[in-house]
């Protein structure tokens, strides 16, 4: 079977779409099993021709900028091309796209090869090996429009715990095809997926599968929000056991409701109250299985104290729950799922204290990038001194200062969409005192925590949950978030 499926990629003609980290790793794995490999990209410069060499080392041909005739490389079809892989940043009105539908091509994504590569690896490795071929490692996928990264670490934690070899994959940074193709056998992968990457993968079936919650975000790119939702409830498409819903967002339990799954799938919701069967909660500061026990109807089972989840914010007490149905749909005992709560630690720039100053805690939560983020980020502080702005991708933000109207002390503004900020404050919070920040050079983060410590008073919190997007005026979201780190510690040094 291995050698008929890697016949069918040998001397197949496939564009890639995008010279980055996963157009990259699609262009070597599909090289590597003697496909004909042409990358598009209509970028030009330094860093791109470097890795264009690299790859032309290994036969792989790479379209760069502008082209004779002056079309750009990553508008056009290669003459010839079976099948295009695109790269998840790319919309899917983008040029190429058009010009594959023209000619008749198919387009999918990184993950969708790395889904059709799973057997065709276990194939080779059994091969190198000479052990007995295994079956490829089911999938727990994961998404939402936040807490995706930090839900797919708590899962791998506590699968880990169990003693099982498992990887966090996927949208979290490790391209999957590198992990699907890679020496390592798993028992299990952690796969976190955004609404980009299940655009482009028709095929992919998860064992079990999470949508955490579903937000206003990236219309720019999906066109809508019934078709980002569309996206992101592919996830839940041919699963085997369990499809995961949030409780207190009823749009991801209708994206149950419409998947086509595997007979005797069980939809499982999760809620910060006390669950009803089939569901996760918490009773008395404690996190609870009513899903997978005997007699549900009547019993639960303990997994772990809220203490144990760090940090214990209400959203990220949903992401544990989030990480402890699938861990529990795929077998995992009760002890592994505390023990993996306990043992995680979250990534920076994600609800991170950075210093307490002059009686202030100062907290980084950068990757807040869009409005629901923020809203959860402000809900687990109370007084607030608000640092937020960027880029608004389409957002508005009526709503979330509705919410944490009665949270803020303060506003500090940065960023390029900040006035849409101040409007919505100034219609929904116009008592809360608000510095508008104009500057954009690389001291206005130091200005913008200042004019924070000026409006704290002892004990409130100064957050950085920006709402927004970095790249108006930082390299990205952790860029932001260090800048921030960095003037709490001189502010903490001045007032030393």
């Amino acid at each position: 079977m291995g050698s008929r499926q890697v016949t069918a990629w040998h001397g197949k003609n496939i564009t890639v779409a995008g010279l980055g980290v996963s157009g990259i790793s699609a262009a070597k794995a599909l090289a590597g099993l003697g496909a004909r490999v042409t990358v598009v990209d209509n970028g030009d410069g330094d860093a791109l021709r470097a890795r264009a060499a690299e790859l032309a080392e290994q036969g792989i041909e790479v379209r760069l900028g502008l082209l004779d005739g002056g079309v750009r490389a990553g508008d056009t079809v290669p003459e010839g091309t079976d099948l295009v892989v695109t790269s998840p940043g790319w919309k899917p009105d983008s040029p190429l796209f058009a010009a594959a539908a023209a000619a008749g091509v198919d387009v999918v994504g990184d993950v969708e090869i790395a889904w059709l590569l799973r057997e065709i690896a276990e194939d080779l490795r059994a091969a190198r090996s000479g052990e007995p071929r295994r079956e490829p490692a089911p999938w727990l996928a994961i998404t939402g429009t936040n807490g995706k990264t930090t839900t797919t670490q708590m899962l791998a934690s506590i699968l880990k715990a169990a003693g099982l070899k498992t990887a966090a994959v996927g949208n979290i940074g490790t391209p999957i095809i590198d992990v699907v193709l890679g020496e390592e056998r798993y028992d299990v992968l952690a796969v976190e997926l955004s609404s980009y990457q299940l655009h482009w993968a028709p095929s992919v079936r998860p064992h079990s599968a999470a949508v955490l919650n579903l937000a206003p975000d990236h219309l720019d790119w999906h066109g809508s929000m019934e078709a980002y939702a569309a996206d992101k409830g592919r996830i839940y498409e041919g699963n085997t056991v369990a499809c995961v819903y949030n409780a207190a967002d009823k749009a991801t339990e209708d994206l149950v409701v419409e998947a086509d799954v595997e007979e005797g799938c069980r939809a499982i919701g999760f809620t910060l109250g006390a669950p009803g069967p089939s569901m996760f909660g918490v009773v008395d500061g404690i996190l609870v299985d009513r899903a997978f026990v005997e007699n549900r109807q009547k019993n639960a089972q303990e997994l772990a104290e809220v203490a144990d989840v760090n940090p214990p914010a209400p959203h990220n007490i949903a992401n544990a729950l989030a990480a402890a149905a699938l861990a529990r749909a795929f077998g995992v005992e009760p002890r592994a799922v505390r023990d993996g709560l306990r043992d995680f630690r979250p990534d920076a720039h994600r609800v991170s204290h950075v210093d307490e100053v002059a009686g202030v805690t100062y907290v980084d939560d950068s990757k807040a990038t869009n409005t629901h983020a923020a809203e959860a980020s402000l809900a687990a502080f109370e007084p607030v001194v608000w640092i937020a702005g960027g880029l608004a991708k389409g957002a508005t933000f009526d709503e979330l200062v509705q919410k944490a109207a009665k949270r803020l002390r303060g506003v500090v503004l940065i960023g390029a969409d900040r006035a849409l900020i101040a409007e919505a404050l100034a219609r929904h919070a116009p008592e809360v005192p608000v510095v508008d920040l104009a500057r954009t050079d690389t001291g206005a983060m130091l200005a913008a925590v200042r004019e924070a410590a000026r409006l704290a008073e002892t004990g409130d919190t100064v957050l950085l949950a920006p709402a927004c997007a970095s790249m108006d005026m930082f390299a990205n979201y952790s860029k932001r978030g260090d800048a921030f780190a960095d003037a709490v510690r001189e502010l903490a040094a001045e007032q030393a």
